[in-house]
C-alpha cells in the first residue's frame, strides 16, 4: 500500500530528527550525502509495511538514528543504516549501491544484507547467517554496530510479533547480541537489549521489578541527593570540576542478582550506582586523567569508608574493548553499600559509545584499539576453523561471554586470558607453536597438567617437547574459542590419516562379523552418532572418538534388517535405546505458527525436567523431531539456548486444562526456630492444604531454621496460595520456590 500524505509528512519529521541528532554531520556535504541515502531508501521501501502496519521506512530511519545518536557514528554509517535492507528487500543490487554511494558504503550494506531465505527446517542456517555477518566484521567494525542498532530497534518494536517469534528473537538477543554489545563496549545498548529480552522471556518478573523500581523512586532519589552532597563539597573544595549523578541499575541486572542470590527485590541493596565524571580537556594527557581518578578516590575515602574487596581498577589496565574507569564501593548512610564509578569525560564517552568512540579520538579509517584488533583476529580464527555452524556458535559464545584473568609469565609479564582458562589455553595464547608442543607446566613453581584451571595472579611456565603433538582430548579441557580453533586446525593436518585408519577398522569389523553393509546402511549408522558425512564417521572411528564396541551391535542389526522395511530397522533402533518412540502422536504435524493447547486429551507433550513447569507458569514449547512438544518455562536458560538456535521449533502454549495430575515442586523455607514450628508447617501441608509431599528436610543452626520440601501441587495458583499461608505461620520469614 502506497504512503499517504500524512505518513510522508511524518517520515520527513523523523528524518529531520535524525539529522538533528547526528552530531558528526558537520558539513552541508555530509547532510546531502545522508539525504541521498534517505531518498533512495524511502523510494525503495515506499510500498512496504512492517508487521505493525506502519511504513517500512520508519525502521531504517530509527536504526540510523540509533547509529547516529546512541553509538555516535558518522555519515557513512548513517547512510549504510538507511540502506541496510534495500538490497535484501527490493530490486536494488550491491552494484547499484556502489555506483551511487561508492565501494565503502556498498561493502557495509553487503555485510548487513541478511540471507534472503532461512528455511524453517534448518536451524543451522540461522546461525550461519550470524556467522557470515561476523565475517564482515573483520573488514569494517561498523557492520556489526549497525546490526546491533537494527536488533535494538527490532526489540523495541517486538510487541507486534507473534509470541513464538518474540521468544525466539528475545532469546537470540540475550544469548548473542547483548554479550556482543558488551564486548564492543556498547554498554547502554547492551543494558537495553538485556532488559527488553527479559520483558519477553519473563514478563511477570520484568513487570514486577519495574513496578517496584517506580514505587521506590522518591525515597531513592532523596537518598542519592543526601549521598552526593558531601562528595560535591569535597570536589569543589579541591577544585575538581566534575558532574556527579546517580544511575539506577537495570531491571535485568536486578533480576539476575535476585536469581543468583535467591533474594527478593527488597533485599537487593545496590539498586543504583554513583558516577563521578570529571572534565578532560584535550590538553590533558591520558596519564594525567588516570592520576585524577586515583586522587578522586582518595578524596571519596575521606568521606565514606570503602570496601577493600570491591575496588575495580580498569584505569591501570583497561578492558579489551577500551573501557576505562575506577570503581570503588563505599558504606553510605543507613548502612548501605554504594558503588561509585570514577571517569574522565573521554572515558565516559568510550564507556557509553564503546569502540565507536575511537573514531572520535583517532585518524584514519581503521581502529587503533589493540583489544578490539585481538578480538577480531580471534574471531576470524574461530570462524575459519569451526567445522559446523553449531560448533561456531559454541566457540563464539566462549569469547563473548567470558571475563578475563591476569596471568604472569616467568619473567613477570602480564598476559590476559578468559576466566576459566586452563594451562593449554595459556600455552596457545603465548604462541601457537608453544601450544602445539606443550606437555605440562609449572604453576606457581609446582608441576601442573595441561588441564589445570588457572586463576588471576598465577605465574605459569609452559614445558614443551618437539615430540609432542596436539591431542583430540585437549578439546575437552580447552576453554577459549581461539585455543579450540588452533587445536582443530592442527588436528586437521592429520585428519586424512585417521580417515584411512577408520575405513580400515570398519572394513576389518565387517569381515570379523561376516557382514556386508552398503552406503545406505552406513548412512543409518552415521545418523545414530549424529554425524553428517562418511569421512567424519571414519575420522571419529579412526581417531578413537567412536569406539569399535559401540558400533558392533548396531552393525549386526543393520545387516539383519537388510531385507525388511526401513520402519522395521527404526523400530529396533529405538528399542535398543538409541531414541524414544512416539506412540501417542496424533495425525498431523505440529506447527510453530499455531498455538499448542494443553488439555486432558492432548498427549503430545512432556514437561521439561530442567525447569519443571506447572500449570499457571509462563511457558512456551519446543517441537521435537518426533512431533512432540517439550514444555519449558519462558525464563528457562535451556529454552533460551534452544530458541536462539532453533527458533523455528518454538511454539506458543495455551494451558487450557490438565486435570488429574499433580506436579512436583521444591520450596525453601527460612525462619526463626521455635517449639512447634515444624509441626505447624507439616500440618498446613498435609491437613489444611491437602498437599502431598515426598521429602521434608529441616535443619537448625543456632536460632536460624531452614528447610527443603518437595510438594505435589495441581497448579501455580495452589502453590502460591500455600506459600502465602506458610508465611503467616509464626517464625517463617521467607518461602521461595526452587527454580
Amino acid at each position: 500500500m502506497a504512503l499517504t500524505a500524512e505518513e510522508q509528512t511524518y517520515i520527513e519529521q523523523l528524518y529531520d530528527d535524525l539529522i538533528k541528532s547526528a552530531k558528526r554531520l558537520k558539513t552541508d556535504e555530509d547532510i546531502a550525502f545522508v539525504r541521498k541515502a534517505f531518498e533512495l531508501a524511502n523510494e525503495a521501501h515506499s510500498k512496504m509495511r512492517r508487521k505493525s502496519g506502519e511504513p517500512y521506512i520508519i525502521h531504517p530511519i530509527a536504526v540510523a538514528k540509533i547509529v547516529a545518536s546512541e553509538i555516535g557514528l558518522g555519515r557513512k554509517a548513517i547512510a549504510s543504516a538507511l540502506l541496510h535492507d534495500v538490497v535484501e528487500d527490493t530490486d536494488y543490487t550491491v552494484a547499484d549501491i556502489e555506483r551511487m554511494f561508492g565501494p565503502k558504503i556498498a561493502s557495509i550494506v553487503e555485510g548487513l544484507t541478511k540471507i534472503s531465505t532461512i528455511l524453517d527446517q534448518d536451524a543451522s542456517k540461522q546461525i550461519e547467517n550470524f556467522r557470515k555477518m561476523l565475517m564482515t566484521m573483520s573488514e569494517d567494525i561498523r557492520v556489526i554496530m549497525i546490526k546491533l542498532a537494527d536488533r535494538l530497534h527490532n526489540m523495541r518494536t517486538l510487541d507486534s510479533m507473534p509470541e513464538y517469534k518474540q521468544v525466539k528473537i528475545a532469546s537470540e538477543t540475550s544469548n548473542v547480541y547483548a554479550p556482543l554489545a558488551e564486548r564492543l563496549g556498547l554498554y547502554s545498548i547492551k543494558t537495553e537489549l538485556e532488559d527488553l529480552s527479559l520483558k519477553f522471556t519473563n514478563p511477570i518478573a520484568y513487570n514486577e521489578i519495574s513496578k517496584k523500581i517506580n514505587e521506590t523512586q522518591i525515597d531513592r532519589d532523596k537518598y542519592i541527593d543526601d549521598f552526593i552532597a558531601p562528595l560535591k563539597k569535597i570536589m569543589d573544595d579541591n577544585d575538581i570540576k566534575c558532574t556527579i549523578k546517580g544511575r539506577m541499575k537495570s531491571v535485568y541486572s536486578i533480576w539476575r542478582k535476585m536469581q543468583k542470590q535467591n533474594i527478593p527485590f527488597e533485599d537487593v541493596y545496590d539498586l543504583f550506582a554513583i558516577r563521578i565524571i570529571f572534565d578532560h580537556p584535550d590538553d590533558i594527557t591520558d596519564d594525567k586523567a588516570r592520576e585524577t581518578c586515583y586522587r578522586i578516590m582518595s578524596l571519596i575515602t575521606n568521606v565514606y569508608e570503602y570496601h577493600p574487596d570491591r575496588i575495580r581498577d580498569w584505569v591501570k589496565k583497561p578492558k579489551p574493548n577500551g573501557y576505562e574507569a575506577l570503581h570503588v564501593t563505599v558504606m553510605g548512610p543507613q548502612g548501605r553499600w554504594v558503588e561509585i564509578q570514577i571517569r574522565s569525560r573521554k572515558m565516559d564517552d568510550i564507556a557509553e559509545k564503546g569502540i565507536a568512540s575511537h573514531w572520535k579520538y583517532k585518524t584514519g579509517e581503521k581502529g587503533n584499539n589493540p583489544g578490539l584488533n585481538s578480538l577480531i583476529e580471534n574471531m576470524k580464527e574461530t570462524l575459519s576453523n569451526s567445522e559446523s555452524s553449531f560448533d561456531f556458535l559454541d566457540d563464539f559464545k566462549l569469547d563473548i561471554f567470558t571475563k578475563e584473568i591476569h596471568i604472569f609469565t616467568p619473567k613477570g609479564e602480564i598476559v590476559d586470558i578468559p576466566k576459566g582458562s586452563t594451562v593449554i589455553d595459556f600455552a596457545y595464547d603465548i604462541h601457537t607453536d608453544v601450544g602445539n608442543h606443550a606437555i605440562a607446566a609449572k604453576v606457581n613453581h609446582k608441576m601442573a597438567p595441561l588441564s589445570q584451571t588457572l586463576y588471576s595472579g598465577d605465574q605459569v611456565e609452559i614445558l614443551t617437547s618437539r615430540k609432542q603433538t596436539p591431542k583430540i582430548e585437549w578439546l575437552n579441557f580447552a576453554m577459549s574459542a581461539r585455543t579450540k580453533s588452533l587445536i582443530k586446525k592442527a588436528l586437521k593436518a592429520d585428519k586424512s590419516t585417521d580417515i584411512d585408519k577408520g575405513q580400515r577398522m570398519f572394513e576389518k569389523k565387517q569381515k570379523e562379523l561376516n557382514l556386508c553393509l552398503d552406503s545406505k546402511d552406513i548412512r543409518h549408522l552415521r545418523e545414530k552418532f549424529d554425524i553428517n558425512s562418511d569421512d567424519e564417521f571414519f575420522y571419529q572411528l579412526g581417531s578413537g572418538q567412536i569406539k569399535e564396541n559401540d558400533i558392533t551391535e548396531i552393525m549386526t542389526m543393520l545387516d539383519s534388517q537388510k531385507n525388511t522395511k526401513q520402519d522395521g530397522f527404526f523400530t529396533k533402533f529405538w528399542k535398543l535405546g538409541m531414541g524414544k518412540s512416539n506412540t501417542n502422536t496424533k495425525d498431523g504435524k505440529i506447527s510453530h505458527k499455531d498455538t499448542f493447547v494443553i488439555n486432558d486429551a492432548e498427549k503430545r507433550f512432556s514437561l521439561a525436567t530442567c525447569c519443571n513447569p506447572i500449570p499457571g507458569d509462563e511457558v512456551v514449547g519446543y517441537i521435537t523431531p518426533t512431533n512432540m512438544v517439550i514444555v519449558h518455562k519462558k525464563d528457562c536458560p535451556e529454552l533460551k539456548g534452544l530458541a536462539a538456535t532453533h527458533g523455528e521449533k518454538i511454539v506458543t502454549i495455551e494451558w487450557e486444562s490438565y486435570k488429574g495430575k499433580s506436579y512436583e515442586v521444591q520450596i525453601n523455607i527460612e525462619g526463626i526456630d521455635h517449639l512447634g514450628l515444624v509441626y505447624n508447617i507439616t500440618k498446613l501441608i498435609s491437613q489444611e492444604a491437602n498437599v502431598n509431599s515426598n521429602m521434608l528436610h529441616f535443619e537448625t543452626k543456632g536460632e536460624i531454621f531452614t528447610g527443603k520440601i518437595n510438594l505435589f501441587v495441581q497448579n501455580k495458583y495452589n502453590l502460591d496460595n500455600l506459600i502465602r499461608r506458610m508465611l503467616e505461620i509464626e517464625g517463617v520469614i521467607k518461602v521461595t520456590r526452587c527454580e
